[in-house]
């Protein structure tokens, strides 16, 4: 049993919690309490990147999120409805528009579509990704942060976790950072999508704790 929960929203409420913020607020968004599930309609054009691979860049996604200096692991539980290429819905820790890290599955249509991540350090983003067959289920995310470091995890019943990254991110190791649930259509939107909640533990400087 997880006995070091610091921050647990499932969404039961018709409000979220006080301690969650919205960046990038979608126009159409609702929690529907008879599911306990918060629900997104993404804006046109919503992405986060920069610059790497064609100049392109994108701040303008939808995330929610809480704050936090802690060493933590942060887990959601995440159903998507495609419509366009890349339609996408999952984790997120942000120090900046420079500095962070991402990690969702994007949607290709007629295709396999890209289980993965995307890290940005100063002002450059990489994504790493794997391909994989979607078709509409539930998918969980973690994403853990331990001093400079992101562990990124998925599974399709949040039992038995699959590593997706670790990366360095250029932060100071107490620095304060937002992490929460994101979403975005780069080339469409529309998409929606179902939060089912969001779960921080608190762990300790042991990057051992990010196989746990």
């Amino acid at each position: 049993m997880k006995t070091n929960i610091f921050f647990n929203e499932n969404f039961e409420d018709n409000r979220f919690s006080d301690e969650l913020t919205w960046y990038c607020e979608p126009k159409i968004w609702f929690i529907d309490t008879s599911s306990a599930q918060l629900v997104i309609k993404t804006d046109k054009n919503t992405d986060y990147w920069q610059k790497t691979h064609y100049g392109f860049e994108a701040d303008n996604g939808h995330f929610l999120y809480t704050e936090t200096n802690k060493n933590f692991r942060i887990t959601t539980k995440v159903k998507t409805s495609p419509k366009s290429k890349y339609d996408q819905a999952g984790l997120m820790l942000r120090l900046s528009d420079n500095i962070w890290i991402k990690t969702s599955l994007e949607y290709i249509p007629n295709g396999f579509s890209k289980l993965g991540a995307v890290v940005t350090n100063h002002g450059y983003s990489d994504w790493s990704s794997q391909n994989v067959e979607y078709n509409g289920e539930y998918l969980y995310f973690r994403l853990t942060r331990i001093g400079q470091n992101g562990y990124v995890d998925f599974s399709y019943n949040g039992l038995d976790w699959k590593q997706v990254r670790i990366a360095h991110l250029d932060i100071p190791e107490k620095a304060l950072v937002k992490v929460g649930v994101y979403a975005c259509s780069p080339q469409g939107n529309n998409q929606e999508v179902k939060f089912n909640f969001i779960e921080i533990e608190e762990l300790s400087n042991d990057p051992q704790e990010a196989y746990l």
